[in-house]
């Protein structure tokens, strides 16, 4: 599975994410019903930290690895290096491209997050293998989300004429939205609440699966 592929439905999820379900139980549900990728983001009040963290993080990378699906941290190197993940996703405020890169080896994938079109034209230069745009719409999992951009954004992007990289759109998606992101030029869309806290994770994930 190649990147474009991967992002087509890109679940991100730590445990304060999860409302109905264990982080493993969402995630195994989630898997059923289609998931391309998963990033492990373990951000937020009540987050896990230390070995806790850790251990979590290798159930579902195992979960992950048994089911073929792509693992990704947020964020941290060292826990990506640790759980020998399959790539990480850094946002503009967090480490830098280059230095990620020395670390995580040059096999890995780097999925960068993007605010405008000037922030993804660096993205390209800094090396990643793909990129986030966001927030498409407005959202409460992240309380240090950017000021909401919209799926405009990815069109004006590709319309830029030099990112050829997939492009992922995160913020505020769901279901009913999801295919207006996918119109105006995405790969894929991340996915956090809509499956993490849905009644069935697998419903909510074959949902995103048949939009096209």
């Amino acid at each position: 599975m190649n990147v474009s592929q991967a992002l087509k439905v890109y679940f991100v999820m730590g445990s304060v994410n999860c409302l109905n379900f264990d982080p493993e139980k969402t995630l195994s549900e989630a898997i059923k019903g289609g998931i391309t990728m998963f990033q492990y983001r373990e951000k937020g009040e009540g987050a896990l930290v230390g070995e806790e963290q850790v251990y979590l993080g290798k159930k579902l990378k195992m979960l992950c690895e048994k089911n073929r699906i792509p693992f990704i941290v947020n964020d941290d190197i060292d826990l990506a290096l640790e759980l020998n993940a399959d790539g990480i996703h850094i946002g503009q405020d967090d480490s830098d491209p280059f230095y990620t890169r020395k670390r995580i080896g040059a096999t890995k994938w780097i999925g960068i997050s993007t605010h405008s079109v000037q922030e993804a034209k660096k993205a390209v230069a800094d090396g990643a293998d793909y990129i986030g745009v966001g927030p498409m719409f407005s959202t409460k999992t992240k309380k240090d989300a950017h000021d909401v951009v919209g799926p405009f954004l990815i069109t004006q992007i590709r319309e830029a004429g030099f990112i050829h990289l997939p492009i992922v759109g995160i913020g505020g998606i769901t279901v009913e939205n999801a295919s207006e992101v996918y119109h105006l030029g995405a790969n894929g869309v991340a996915i956090i609440s809509a499956v993490s806290q849905a009644k069935s994770p697998k419903d909510a994930t074959q949902a995103f699966c048949s939009i096209q």
